[in-house]
């Protein structure tokens, strides 16, 4: 395909270092050069589109994504790559079809089913059942368990909602299902099957049929919400939940989650943090920054059951990209997204709200890194959502 390029590897793995650190412009800047002829190895224009991704220009890195699905139409990793630009650009169509290639990847292939039934392509299918699974994480499930009443009205099929055990006892009490089995159990009998992140795909879903309805489609047990009401009641003044870190092994955590002391700026009089924060790094609750007036209930919280009371007894949740965002949005309850300058796909990209969620408000870096920004921009709405009460 081209001449080729001396010590290829040692720049592979350099610019893949650079990238890793959000250097994409410096990363431009070394491989425009070799590939100015608009020929050059593959791995280098992928790392390319890598680099303007990373500086925010993702309308730039689709046309070599393209290019490069074009030549290598059966590398997987690619059109995954591809998929996720296109979902962020907001081109539903194209993006969810592209999505479907989201399997076989080395972080996909232990959630991949093999299932020895057709797949649901979005028709009717009256008479017969349809297996409906969740997949991926649990945020991913809360934002797309929407669908499922959506696909029994489309299907016209006895559906069958297959789910994790964490989540099951918040889903039983949604509509739009008949019957729901967990995961790890030998389902009933089905005749065909979708995945939950597959649904879009099928039922070619746009960005004009969001949020959809019913929008609460999540609702708090209301047993939880009166005891965590009295938990709280004692706290006076404006009161947030907050958590500032992901689960670590998710593929893009270095860049989504912060540390506590991150959000030391936003203490303030008269509001009153609650942290929901889970996972590792949840011993930071525990000693807050000076100044913030800060209450770990995270050893309290013993299932999605006491988040979702929670978030719905407290004013508002700051976060930044996870599940109980999602969450949050699917019951209705006030969240505030901090996401960094490459969001994951579902944010979309220049807008401060999301088609996804109603009462939810997203707070963007416009510099690789720079939380202290994003940060900046939150005590200021702080601010005035106190004052407005």
């Amino acid at each position: 395909m081209s001449e080729a390029i001396p010590n290829l590897k040692a720049l592979e793995s350099q610019a893949q270092a650079m990238l890793a650190a959000g250097r994409g412009a410096e990363v431009e800047a070394m491989l425009a050069p070799l590939l100015a002829n608009g020929s050059g190895p593959i791995s280098l224009w992928a790392m390319l589109a890598q680099a303007f991704r990373v500086q925010g220009r993702v309308v730039e890195a689709r046309p070599i994504q393209e290019m490069l699905v074009d030549s290598l139409p059966g590398h997987l990793p690619t059109r995954f790559d591809l998929s996720e630009t296109l979902l962020l650009l907001g081109d539903f169509e194209r993006g969810w079809r592209e999505y479907g290639y989201r399997y076989s990847l080395a972080h996909t292939a232990r959630i991949e089913r093999k299932v020895q039934r057709p797949r649901w392509d979005g028709r009717p299918i009256p008479g017969q059942t349809l297996l409906i699974h969740d997949e991926q994480g649990y945020g991913d499930t809360f934002q797309f368990l929407r669908m499922v009443a959506w696909a029994k009205q489309r299907s016209q099929a006895k559906v069958v909602l297959e789910i994790n055990h964490e989540m099951a006892s918040i889903a039983r009490r949604m509509p739009g299902f008949d019957m729901v089995t967990l995961r790890g159990e030998l389902p009933p009998h089905f005749d065909v099957h979708c995945e939950m992140m597959s649904l879009p795909a099928a039922m070619g879903l746009r960005l004009c049929d969001l949020p959809g309805d019913p929008m609460p489609y999540l609702a708090a047990l209301p047993e939880r919400r009166a005891a965590w009401r009295d938990r709280l009641a004692p706290y006076s003044g404006f009161k947030v939940a907050c958590l500032w870190a992901g689960r670590p092994t998710h593929m893009n955590d270095a860049n989504r989650s912060i540390s506590l002391a991150t959000l030391a700026p936003l203490a303030q009089d008269g509001v009153t943090f609650f942290s929901i924060q889970k996972g590792p790094s949840e011993g930071e609750g525990l000693s807050p920054p000076p100044g913030m007036n800060l209450v770990s209930l995270s050893p309290e919280i013993r299932d999605f059951e006491d988040t979702a009371a929670i978030l719905a007894e407290v004013d508002l949740l700051i976060s930044i990209d996870s599940s109980p965002v999602h969450l949050a949005g699917a019951l209705g309850c006030p969240a505030w997204v901090m996401l960094p300058l490459l969001p994951d796909w579902r944010w979309l990209l220049g807008r401060d709200d999301t088609p996804w969620y109603p009462t939810v408000r997203l707070f963007r870096q416009t510099e690789w890194g720079r939380w202290d920004q994003v940060i900046d921009r939150v005590v200021a709405a702080l601010t005035e959502q106190k004052r407005l009460g």
